[in-house]
């Protein structure tokens, strides 16, 4: 049950995410490299089932990926970040 429940939450994430993402052409995901096997399954699956190129789904860590993603939005930026902890209040800005 856990896993289906990462599986929508990703797909959605995803999803959403295509509206935002469309000036660069690609989702771009960073983050956990516990979750990264998981994501870039459902990033091909993404990719294979939709119009969209299938995102870019890269290894850097809980803490890289989270400080990534704050450095702010747009095309030059992440668009997800996924995580296999909560995010620390100091890390939020």
């Amino acid at each position: 049950m856990k896993n289906l429940s990462k599986y929508l939450l990703t797909a959605s994430t995803i999803f959403l995410t295509t509206t935002f993402a469309q000036a660069r052409d690609q989702i771009r995901i960073v983050g956990s490299s516990t979750v990264y096997p998981f994501a870039t399954v459902v990033a091909e699956k993404f990719g294979i089932s939709s119009s969209f190129k299938t995102p870019v789904v890269e290894s850097t860590g809980s803490g890289g990926g989270l400080k990534i993603f704050c450095q702010g939005i747009g095309p030059t930026h992440v668009d997800i970040t996924n995580a296999s902890r909560r995010i620390k209040s100091k890390e939020v800005k």
